[in-house]
C-alpha cells in the first residue's frame, strides 16, 4: 500500500502515521513491519520515530497470510439487497469486518469467501470486496463490492463523501441542544494509542450533526447522527466531547450505572440508512436496516418508563 504523506500529517513519527491508517493493527505489529524493512519511507528503510514530511511517501507491504487464515467459514448476516456488481448487508453486532490481529477466524470476510469463493475484488489479500468497515460492536449497513469496477467506484465515492450514511444512536445524557452540527478534528489519542480523540491541532477535518429523535426519563435519548467524513471512531468521539457517550461504549464512557435493565453489552450504534448511487446503473439506492434484537429491547424498556 502506497501512502503520500499530506500536509496536515508532517511531523508525525513514523509508527503513528501508520497507526491511523491501520486502527485495526497493534502498534507492536506495525513495529515488527517496520524493523523488517517492509515500511518504506521514499524507497528506503528507517526507524519507528522518524519525522515525517510532507514531501514524503510511505510503502507498507504484508507478507501473505498463512493459508488458513483466510479459509471460507460459515458467517450468517443478513442480506438487504444484491445483483452483479454487489451486495447490502445487514452487519450483526459482534462481527469483524476482515481479519486483524486477534481477530484471524469468524470475520465477515470468511464468510464472503464461502459465498463467494475467490471471486471478490480485493485492495489487499485480507479485504476481498471490502469497501468499507463498521467498527465491531456497531451494527447496520454495509457494501460490499462484487467486480473490480464497483470496487474502485464505490470507493472513490466513499472517498470523494458521494455517499450519505445516517445512524442511530442511543446516548446516555442527552446533548444540550435537540440538534446541531459539530466540525472538530480527529486524531489517535496523545496517551491511549487505542482511542481517537478530538485533536484541534493534529486531528483531521471531521464533521457530525445529530437531532435528537426520544428523550427519556432517565436523560438518556435516541438520536439520528449523520456523518459527512469517515473517521475513526468519529460518531463515539464527538458524542462523548458532546459529554453525550454512546450507551455501553465502554471506550468513550458510555458505560450506564447500576440499573440492569440498562447494561447493553456493546455499543448501541446502529448505521441505519446508506444512500448511493449504483456504480454501474447509475440508479439511486436508499438501503436501510433494521434495528437489532438488542437495542430493540432496550428502546422498548426506556419507552415503557416513559409512559409509567
Amino acid at each position: 500500500m502506497y501512502y503520500p504523506v499530506l500536509p496536515t500529517e508532517a511531523g508525525q513519527r513514523l509508527d503513528h502515521f501508520l497507526l491511523d491508517k491501520y486502527p485495526d493493527l497493534s502498534r507492536s505489529s506495525l513495529l515488527k513491519r517496520i524493523a523488517a524493512a517492509d515500511v518504506l519511507v521514499d524507497g528506503r528503510p528507517v526507524k519507528a520515530g522518524f519525522r515525517l514530511r510532507a514531501e514524503h511517501s510511505v510503502t507498507i507491504a504484508f507478507p501473505p497470510p498463512p493459508p488458513s487464515e483466510l479459509q471460507a467459514e460459515r458467517v450468517d448476516f443478513p442480506v438487504l439487497f444484491e445483483d452483479a456488481h454487489l451486495l447490502v448487508i445487514n452487519k450483526p453486532p459482534g462481527l469483524v469486518v476482515h481479519p486483524a490481529c486477534g481477530h484471524r477466524q469468524g470475520t465477515l470476510v470468511h464468510g464472503l469467501l464461502h459465498r463467494f469463493g475467490s471471486s471478490l475484488p480485493a485492495t489487499d489479500a485480507l479485504r476481498p470486496g471490502i469497501v468499507h468497515r463498521l467498527d465491531k460492536d456497531t451494527s447496520g449497513v454495509l457494501l460490499v463490492a462484487k467486480t473490480e469496477q464497483a470496487l474502485r467506484l464505490l470507493m472513490a465515492d466513499f472517498k470523494d463523501r458521494k455517499i450519505h450514511k445516517t445512524y442511530h444512536a442511543l446516548l446516555v445524557r442527552t446533548p444540550r441542544d435537540p440538534q446541531g452540527r459539530m466540525v472538530a478534528p480527529i486524531g489517535r489519542h496523545p496517551v491511549h494509542r487505542k482511542k481517537m480523540a478530538v485533536c484541534p491541532e493534529s486531528g483531521k477535518h471531521a464533521v457530525t450533526a445529530w437531532r435528537v429523535q426520544e428523550r427519556y426519563p432517565n436523560g438518556w435519548c435516541l438520536a439520528e447522527v449523520t456523518i459527512e467524513t469517515g473517521r475513526t471512531h468519529q460518531i463515539r468521539v464527538h458524542m462523548a466531547a458532546m459529554n453525550s457517550p454512546v450507551a455501553g461504549d465502554a471506550l468513550y464512557g458510555g458505560t450506564p450505572g447500576h440499573d440492569r435493565a440498562l447494561q447493553p453489552a456493546r455499543q448501541m450504534l446502529h448505521a441505519s440508512t446508506l444512500r448511493f448511487v449504483h456504480p454501474v446503473s447509475g440508479e439511486v439506492l436508499c438501503c436501510t436496516a433494521p434495528l437489532w434484537a438488542d437495542m430493540l429491547h432496550l428502546l422498548d424498556v426506556l419507552r415503557s418508563r416513559d409512559g409509567a
